[in-house]
């Protein structure tokens, strides 16, 4: 299995249990926090796309280039 795909699930069990267990904390409720738990990522990524899709219509400042020392 190549690296990169092993660090992509790694860091996505990671983020699950981090969901769970901030979730478990705020309402001591296990069913609830596994519920936040994986509704979270699926919510994220769809919050992503729109944070992406506005940051491509964003005008950007493009800075002058800069000039030659000398």
């Amino acid at each position: 299995m190549p690296r990169q795909l092993i660090k992509t699930l790694t860091y996505s069990l990671m983020h699950l249990t981090v969901a769970v267990a901030v979730a478990f904390a705020l309402t001591r409720n296990w069913h609830a926090a596994l519920a936040i738990g994986l509704i979270e990522p699926a919510v994220q990524t769809i919050a992503y796309t729109f944070h992406e899709r506005l940051w491509e219509r964003l005008p950007m400042a493009r800075s002058a280039p800069a000039e030659p020392v000398g």
